[in-house]
């Protein structure tokens, strides 16, 4: 079952995490002044690589189609929107040149400042607020550029300098990444492959905790009991072999990931130089798994009540541990619900190793937390089991 999920629910999810990982966003651009400023706009939005430009559209279409919901926004650039943005950069700087006593160029027709000019934006209703001031202020920042550079030169015309000014931004920003993220982006095969290896590991809890019902009922538990070896001996026997099965599930996983994913347009699931912590990550997602199959079963009464609670739980866990919907597109409030789940502690040791080239110390405290739950879990385990056939 896990296998098949794997791969469904991968190659339904790979479109969208293709989205989530920068696709281009269609939108509508209309170019009313065919000019210096609007060519340099629309060079810009076509450099950010993440709009795609429709043209031939005039602006009640396009007001028409965003405001439908068929594309999220429309720029609409006025006509002589350069013109008029020389003409008052021109104006001011003589205006500045003059109150310094300086004259200004005899030969030149002095501009007369205009209006100043709008660029429409139109958004789809729907479209949210973070997306609307981002786009603003690319385009803020687009034209905020030019007319420095225009002013420079007007300075420079108005001052008869034919010295070449230096007017570069006296801050830039360098992005600081670790040298992981050249090598490894996340996509929708590095989220379902240890994802679904998580579901499959603790959908154990079903079969171990009904066949521990089973010895209950067949009265296999009472000879464990009465027979020398101590009860925990054959806890540790039970979580060894279940062990054991977790890591046979996780290599299938694995497998598909590797060989048979690239064979359907996904990307294949990398795994160099990382094998080792993934199994390690793996043994102790096991142990918390087996843990919590021990307390199940120990607990449950009936074959009835163990499978569909063991069952539904383990649908539960991975709903809030980020494995059907990665955790960061949950509400706030579920992302905080989903650090209880222990397979979240698992996602995210899976996701260090992966996307980061984590090592051990790295993931040591999703590890203990792992670990610690597989102690808690086996603990009330043997306490209840104790008291039970003390009655």
């Amino acid at each position: 079952m896990p296998l098949l999920l794997i791969i469904t629910i991968t190659l339904i999810q790979d479109s969208t995490f293709k989205n989530l990982e920068g696709s281009k966003i269609p939108i509508i651009f209309i170019d009313n002044d065919h000019s210096e400023i609007s060519k340099k706009i629309e060079s810009e939005l076509k450099a950010s690589k993440s709009f795609q430009l429709l043209p031939n559209y005039n602006e009640n279409s396009a007001k028409e189609a965003v405001f439908s919901g068929d594309y999220q926004m429309a720029i609409v650039i006025p006509q002589n929107l350069t013109k008029d943005i020389n003409s008052n950069i021109d104006s001011k700087v003589q205006t500045i040149v003059s109150s310094f006593g300086l004259e200004a160029d005899s030969t030149a027709t002095k501009p007369v400042a205009s209006k100043a000019k709008d660029i429409h934006l139109y958004f789809d209703p729907a479209t949210n607020a973070g997306f609307k001031n981002s786009v603003m202020n690319a385009i803020n920042k687009m034209v905020f550029e030019i007319e420095n550079k225009k002013i420079y030169k007007a300075f420079q015309d108005q001052l008869g300098t034919t010295e070449d000014l230096d007017n570069k931004s006296l801050i830039t920003f360098k992005e600081i990444v670790p040298k992981s993220a050249f090598e490894v982006k996340p996509n929708s095969v590095q989220h379902n492959v240890p994802a679904w290896a998580l579901f499959a590991i603790f959908f154990i809890v079903v079969p171990l905790s009904i066949n521990l019902v089973k010895e209950k009922s067949q009265g296999t538990s009472v000879r464990v009991r009465v027979s020398p070896t101590p009860y925990y001996i054959h806890i540790l026997g039970k979580t060894f072999t279940y062990l054991i099965i977790c890591v046979i599930q996780f290599l299938l996983m694995v497998a598909i990931g590797v060989w048979l994913f690239p064979y359907m347009d996904l990307p294949q699931f990398d795994v160099t130089g990382k094998m080792f912590n993934l199994l390690i990550v793996t043994l102790f997602a096991g142990l918390a798994a087996i843990g919590f199959g021990i307390l199940l079963g120990t607990v449950a009464d009936t074959q009835e009540q163990s499978a569909p609670f063991g069952a539904t739980s383990v649908v539960v866990l991975a709903a809030i541990g980020g494995i059907w919907v990665p955790v960061f597109l949950m509400p706030e409030f579920m992302q905080s619900i989903a650090k209880f789940s222990p397979m979240n502690w698992g996602l995210n040791a899976y996701y260090d190793i992966i996307l980061r080239n984590s090592g051990i110390g790295g993931i040591a405290k999703e590890l203990i937390f792992l670990f610690l739950f597989y102690l808690a879990m086996v603990g009330i385990s043997l306490i209840y089991e104790r008291k039970q056939n003390a009655v």
